[in-house]
């Protein structure tokens, strides 16, 4: 884990929220200029950092909702670094918590030097990322559905699949495993929704692979 450990006259750590971003800043001395709640827009946030703009570094937890920030201080010219939320958490804990106290936690971490630093994934790249991590979330949600067919045929003491029914071809003789029209339905509908995102995962592949082509030939 690496941490930062640059020197500058001010310092800034923000709790960061979907709405609101309480704001810290630290002199070089490590008196606090400012500690305000503000909206989570870039034009409150230019204006209250302005007066300090001077050799300022800008510091905020990774959480989902970074992107704008980061981007809006690379627009200005201000710098801009993404701390690793676990090991965040793990340095500084702490019962007494709230967003204020977590805004100066941040700032002082970064100016004592132990801000953990995670990266700042390039904006270009950001959305194949997240598609990536889409395509991890649909795929074992996928796995979870045939996992549950399997497990209701076991409840039901009947005999192992000898074959993959992850294809639909292997599954000519699961309705007649199952006498009840509930369980059947209950089977059926593992596999329908297992079908519809296995469709949904190959025009996704089909995206991604198009994108890496772009890319590489750039």
């Amino acid at each position: 884990m690496k941490f930062y450990t640059n020197s500058h006259k001010h310092y800034c750590g923000i709790d960061l929220h979907t709405k609101k971003m309480y704001v810290c800043i630290l002199v070089n001395n490590g008196n606090i200029l400012l500690h305000k709640n503000i909206p989570a827009k870039p034009e409150p946030f230019l204006k209250l950092i302005k007066p300090y703009k001077d050799d300022l570094i800008v510091g905020v937890e990774c959480m989902f909702s970074w992107y704008w920030l980061a981007d809006l201080c690379k627009e200005h010219h201000i710098s801009f670094i993404l701390g690793h939320a676990l090991y965040i958490k793990a340095i500084h804990g702490g019962k007494s918590k709230s967003d204020k106290i977590d805004s100066e936690k941040i700032v002082r971490l970064i100016k004592g030097g132990n801000f953990p630093l995670a990266y700042v994934y390039p904006p270009e790249l950001r959305p194949i990322r997240d598609l990536l991590r889409r395509r991890h979330f649909l795929v074992r949600i996928k796995a979870e559905a045939l996992a549950h067919t399997k497990i209701t045929n076991h409840q039901y003491n009947n005999e192992s699949f000898e074959k993959n029914i992850a294809k639909k071809g292997n599954r000519t003789d699961l309705g007649e495993r199952f006498d009840n029209n509930t369980v059947r339905k209950n089977v059926e509908v593992d596999l329908q929704l297992a079908d519809y995102i296995h469709e949904e995962l190959k025009a996704l592949e089909n995206h991604i692979v198009r994108h890496a082509k772009l890319t590489d030939a750039r």
